[in-house]
């Protein structure tokens, strides 16, 4: 059993439309879900323990901010999710959004070219970036919002994240 709490705004993404969300989680999984909405609590049973686990971490994706549709690729083989706390960078409300702006960019094109760049999907979500994608993906992506967070350019991130692909893309093609 694992008992989530996640923020009460994401209680209804999860529960899903007339509960649609919830019951498929149930059936493909094979779990029972329960959702205090007043409380912000989610409690998952099941007897399958590494269902349960990938049931959790889809939880906390869509608690993160993420949609079920793509949290849903947490259940994919290799795929993973890296919560970065936005609380070490300011301590301020004014401070915490000028970081989110940095990150999520002018109409959200940092975060999208981000995104494009290191294949992964991004979430800005209270205090928290959320990044779901495979492994050496994530780690390009967590380097980039590292970046940004440390002050430096957009143009220097992107740049950046270009080299670094060209290189993966590189090295892929090699091991082929």
């Amino acid at each position: 059993m694992h008992e989530l709490k996640i923020p009460k705004a994401r209680i209804a993404v999860v529960i899903g439309k007339n509960g649609t969300t919830k019951k498929d989680l149930e059936e493909n999984s094979k779990t029972a879900i329960d959702v205090d909405s007043k409380e912000g609590i989610v409690t998952i049973e099941g007897k399958d323990p590494v269902k349960l686990y990938f049931v959790r971490e889809l939880i906390l994706a869509i608690g993160r901010g993420f949609s079920p549709e793509v949290a849903k690729q947490l259940l994919k083989q290799d795929y993973t999710m890296e919560v970065i706390s936005l609380q070490d960078f300011s301590d301020k409300k004014k401070q915490l959004d000028r970081v989110r702006g940095r990150i999520i960019g002018k109409k959200g094109k940092s975060r999208e070219i981000i995104e494009m760049l290191t294949e992964t999907n991004i979430s800005v979500y209270g205090k928290t970036v959320s990044i779901i994608g495979l492994p050496e993906n994530v780690v390009m992506a967590r380097n980039a919002v590292d970046m940004l967070l440390e002050g430096a350019t957009h143009a220097a991130v992107y740049r950046k994240l270009e080299k670094f692909r060209r290189k993966f893309k590189e090295h892929k093609m090699l091991n082929i």
